[in-house]
């Protein structure tokens, strides 16, 4: 059914004579815009600007996604007068005599599911006014799915802006043809909303900015020891005595309406159940099932290898002897799988501490009797493995279930066919251990992702911090060394933009990596600062799994990335995204002048 938002429709275009069309009319010397994703191909054609209707409308063949998208960027169009803060010159800026009316968009599969692997790629023509300036301007938006046309939707509400002031006319440049796919399927950020709670007006704001930078998809870290905040019906204890407080829950309508406006963004929402560590908010309800829940999480004389947790909160294991946890692991399994419908299912795995599971009386006799802790690992992980299977979805761990030093299961436990592994640890090495063990791959290494990464401790009666004498035998003068942070430093920008993660792969391990996910681990972080932690960093990311972060000559592209990030940062702020400063106001009205290098 043919849908018209706003007054009259166009007939549809043939989308395959564009690029020919396109070519015979462009020329080098018209006025460029910012766009962020930077698409893999932009050709900006010489002409007159062209100035959008006031009463500009979008006509579509409408699936529910599209219409939805459509009445959204119809009203951002009408209400965002964006006036660049690098303003580029006048060049280019002649007005053609005519308005675009509309933009046309043509979408070959209405019907295509949002899952990992569907075709995301949209191409823009924008063709101006002709030679004699007869003909008015036309605009053409086409893609293969209506995830594509999401995307491209998006472009083409960043080709718009305003000339000298936010009051004046919207313009678009002259004959523009933008050919975009993204390089990697999975761009992704986690979020971790058991430490400390996060209300669902944030993670739908999150989710919106995500799809302002094509990120799609949604990697929902819900529980841990801290807490449990997500209410199952078949285990409703779990939530009931685990979570924080009756306010610091999430309902099952709350999961729907996030999986929801997700859907219509664009963006998966995957779940991750981390077990069968950081368990130990299960406890709550089932203390028979978790391991040295009650314990204080560094025992004395302060041990790292007899740890209980790898941080205060985070004590509690599930024991694989018991048959109750596995009763309990697959109603929790089986009700997360079938309320979230991605194809896609996290499992956690990592972080299993020998002295936690050491601690429970049953499983030191398992070990006395001739049993190891990997055969308890395999036995845990084998079954909740087939539980995930069993509902048809792909099994996502992290890489310590394999590359744990302590506690780890055969890679026979965990068939490539349904498992894909994230790496956290040791930067491109891990990528490469499992990608040449056959692994499909995300890649979040904390040395370049994790974004809580590098703003201080947070344990109490830290004697770390109580350093006054300079006593490096370097000279290094660093009072207080890292600041407690164990992933210092902070990660700017650019580190998280220049990782290539794909580094020292074979073009057969490269196809291995689905892509990336920056991380933020919530100890210091709630939706206060949600906003500022994510934004413009996870932009960066954005951008270099989008469409790398490479020049055509191939040289990394973080200088000029700077200008338009700069310029991005500032529109999601007009957006209602509160994304932090890159570099101070001064230097964005002085393009250069805050380089290293002239």
């Amino acid at each position: 059914m043919r849908r018209v938002y706003g007054n009259i429709g166009l007939v549809p275009w043939l989308a395959h004579f564009v690029v020919a069309l396109f070519r015979s009319l462009t020329c080098t010397d018209a006025f460029e815009v910012h766009l962020w994703p930077q698409p893999q191909l932009v050709e900006w054609g010489n002409g007159p600007a062209i100035a959008l209707s006031e009463n500009f409308y979008i006509n579509a063949d409408g699936s529910d996604v599209l219409d939805q998208a459509v009445k959204r960027y119809k009203s951002l169009l009408h209400r965002e007068r964006w006036l660049p803060i690098q303003s580029s010159s006048e060049q280019g800026w002649s007005q053609c005599s005519y308005e675009l009316g509309s933009l046309e968009i043509v979408v070959r599969d209405t019907g295509a599911k949002l899952e990992h692997g569907v075709d995301e790629s949209y191409t823009i023509y924008v063709k101006g006014c002709d030679a004699v300036r007869t003909a008015p301007p036309t605009a053409l938006l086409s893609a293969d799915t209506v995830w594509g046309a999401l995307h491209g939707l998006e472009t083409f509400s960043q080709l718009v802006r305003c000339r000298n002031s936010a009051n004046s006319k919207r313009f678009i440049p002259h004959n523009v043809l933008i050919n975009d796919t993204p390089n990697f399927p999975h761009r992704g950020i986690i979020l971790d909303t058991s430490r400390n709670f996060y209300p669902v007006d944030a993670i739908l704001r999150t989710l919106q900015a995500m799809a302002y930078n094509k990120l799609n998809v949604f990697h929902w870290h819900i529980t841990d020891s801290h807490s449990f905040p997500l209410e199952l019906s078949k285990e409703p204890e779990l939530a009931n005595l685990g979570a924080y407080g009756e306010k610091e829950r999430y309902s099952s309508s709350d999961v729907r309406k996030i999986i929801e406006f997700a859907r219509l963004r664009g963006v998966r929402v995957i779940p991750e159940i981390d077990m069968p560590g950081h368990t130990g908010s299960w406890a709550e309800a089932y203390p028979d099932i978790v391991a040295c829940h009650d314990q204080f999480w560094l025992p004395p004389p302060g041990l790292w290898s007899e740890r209980f947790g790898a941080e205060p909160g985070g004590v509690g294991q599930l024991n694989p002897l018991r048959s109750q946890t596995y009763k309990v692991v697959k109603n929790v399994v089986d009700e997360v799988a079938d309320m979230f419908s991605d194809n896609f299912f996290h499992g956690g795995g990592d972080e299993v501490n020998q002295g936690c599971w050491n601690n429970s009386t049953d499983i030191r006799d398992y070990v006395k009797g001739g049993g190891t802790l990997n055969e308890l690992l395999t036995k845990f992980i084998t079954k909740a493995h087939s539980y995930i299977t069993a509902k048809k979805k792909t099994a996502i761990y992290w890489e310590d279930v394999i590359l744990s030093g302590s506690i780890n299961v055969s890679t026979l436990v965990l068939p490539p066919k349904t498992t894909i592994l994230q790496t956290w640890n040791r930067g491109p090495a891990n990528t490469k251990l499992l990608t040449s063990a056959g692994y499909r791959t995300i890649v979040s290494s904390s040395d370049f992702f994790y974004l809580d990464c590098g703003r201080g401790g947070w344990v109490g009666n830290d004697s770390r911090y109580d350093q006054q004498v300079d006593n490096d035998p370097l000279n290094r003068v660093n009072y207080g060394g890292d600041g407690g942070s164990w992933c210092a430093p902070f990660k700017t920008w650019a580190r998280v933009y220049d990782y290539d993660i794909t580094f020292n792969l074979t073009s057969k391990e490269a196809k291995l990596v689905l892509g990336g996910e920056v991380a933020l681990w919530s100890e210091q972080a709630d939706e206060t600062v949600l906003d500022s932690l994510l934004w413009p960093r996870s932009s960066a990311l954005a951008e270099s799994l989008w469409s790398g972060n490479r020049g055509p000559n191939g040289m990394k592209r973080y200088a000029e990335a700077l200008n338009r990030l700069n310029d991005w940062r500032y529109r999601l702020l007009a957006r209602g995204i509160n994304a932090e400063p890159l570099q101070p106001y001064w230097c964005l009205k002085h393009p250069g002048q805050c380089n290293v290098n002239a």
